[in-house]
């Protein structure tokens, strides 16, 4: 079999949405999102037949990219990067197996934010993650389409059977005769337990409600508990007050034995790098332990308290927490090298994320695994086509024990074009999601119609 495939047409597409209830992390408020879709046509070596493949993504420009310049200013140069990027694969013409073609594809991006960068006059640059969730869509689609183009799973054509390069080319000698398939599932899980976010503005019980929605949703954690049967929570927290961060562990915990004292529900703690040094936490957990020691066994992992320039703040290690619970590398992990950073800084664990691009994913995934590090996948408030990407990464994952999905809380308007299809994945059900349903041709499932842009 000839191995490979040639990347004809780009295109992008964008549809926004507003939120039903703000979402807090790291000091920043979201009220809406901008969804990027980008399809690529492709053909196979020796064949005219003309294959499409999709890629979509959430484009979280708060999280990526925080600024004092403006958030509405920060997604259109986004927007404005997927376009020209768009714009200059298509031109180039590339060729080769997907990860072959992601790894160019990379480089044009870099010569994309350059090029923006000086036209705009952006100061401060753009920062590699942003670019990355800029790309990410696009480096979806071409996964999407390679796995159509073969009437299989993307997730299945991850091996030397269809890769020209082992994992050696990315990530070094010890990789030599490793492929992506050897650390990843042929199959997705039949089931997986989903990750509730409590954000910092959330209510947690009535008396927290200021102004019902009344929309059919719940509005409190209590209420989400009853009805999507949640087992895990993922805590945002604000990493420089206390006090504040102490009393929301104890106050969720309180509510969750309260509403299920029967569930083995489990918790995460999220500080989105806003810690002032490896201390703070520390006297957290001390004081968890202390006064709600439910909350402190009930802890799977933490995720990174420090900034997200690992170069920076070199005194900041996390060793010492590292001996009391896996903690995981999100913002800084951007490549091979931010990955050995990171575990020279005391990182145990990594949260793979898909907005940061399918073959970065599948790469990060093989390097945890070969290091033994706890792995996890997050997602990015995505919805519809977004977060069954996401879930379908999750599922793939034999080390990976629960999926991330908080778009279905802050944005359900977003999945409404699956729900026909795929309402089992938006609908949470005894706090898992039946991720059986990914196992389709390409990421694993079907493409639905973005909503039209509303006239202005």
């Amino acid at each position: 079999m000839r191995k490979g495939l040639s990347l004809k047409k780009v295109s992008n597409q964008t549809a926004s949405f507003v939120y039903r209830q703000p979402m807090k992390f790291g000091g920043r408020v979201v009220e809406d999102v901008t969804v990027l879709r980008t399809e690529v046509v492709i053909q196979l070596p020796g064949s005219r037949k003309k294959i499409t493949g999709k890629g979509e993504m959430t484009m979280g420009n708060a999280w990526a990219w925080p600024s004092k310049i403006p958030g509405a200013i920060t997604l259109k140069i986004l927007l404005q990067l997927a376009d020209r990027l768009a714009a200059k694969v298509e031109d180039a013409g590339l060729s080769g197996d997907p990860l072959q073609v992601t790894h160019k594809i990379a480089g044009l991006r870099e010569e994309a934010v350059r090029e923006i960068v000086s036209e705009l006059k952006i100061a401060e640059g753009i920062p590699k993650l942003a670019a990355m969730l800029a790309s990410s869509p696009l480096e979806a689609a071409v996964h999407d389409a390679f796995g159509r183009a073969h009437s299989k799973n993307s997730f299945q054509c991850m091996t030397g059977e269809y890769l020209e390069d082992d994992l050696s080319v990315y990530l070094g000698e010890e990789f030599i005769g490793k492929y992506p398939g050897d650390f990843i599932s042929a199959k997705p899980k039949p089931t997986m337990p989903l990750y509730h976010l409590v954000g910092a503005l959330d209510p947690l019980s009535d008396a927290d409600v200021k102004t019902p929605l009344a929309d059919g949703w719940p509005e409190t954690l209590e209420k989400w508990l009853h009805t999507d049967g949640i087992t895990h929570l993922k805590i945002k927290l604000a990493g420089n007050n206390i006090d504040w961060d102490v009393g929301r562990i104890v106050e969720v915990t309180r509510i969750c034995e309260s509403v299920a004292p029967e569930r083995n529900w489990k918790l995460s703690f999220d500080f989105n790098e806003q810690c002032p040094n490896e201390d703070y936490v520390l006297d957290l957990l001390e004081r968890i332990e202390r006064l709600s020691k439910l909350s402190f066994d009930r802890l799977q992992y933490i995720e990174q308290p420090t900034p997200r320039d690992l170069t920076t703040r070199t005194d900041f290690t996390v060793h010492r927490i590292a001996r009391i619970r896996p903690i995981v590398i999100d913002e800084s992990l951007t490549d091979p090298e931010s990955l050995k950073l990171a575990r020279q800084r005391g990182y145990t664990g990594m949260a793979l994320k898909a907005c940061k691009g399918q073959s970065e994913c599948l790469i990060m995934a093989a390097a945890g695994a070969h290091y033994s590090m706890f792995t996890c996948v997050q997602d990015l408030t995505c919805i519809g086509g977004s977060f069954l990407h996401s879930a379908a990464v999750a599922s793939h994952l034999p080390n990976v024990a629960a999926i991330e999905g908080n778009g279905r809380q802050y944005c359900p308007a977003g999945n409404e074009a699956y729900m026909a299809d795929y309402a089992p994945l938006f609908r949470v059900r005894y706090g898992t999601i039946p991720t059986e349903l990914l196992d389709g041709e390409g990421l694993g499932f079907s493409w639905q119609s973005l909503p039209e842009p509303i006239e202005e």
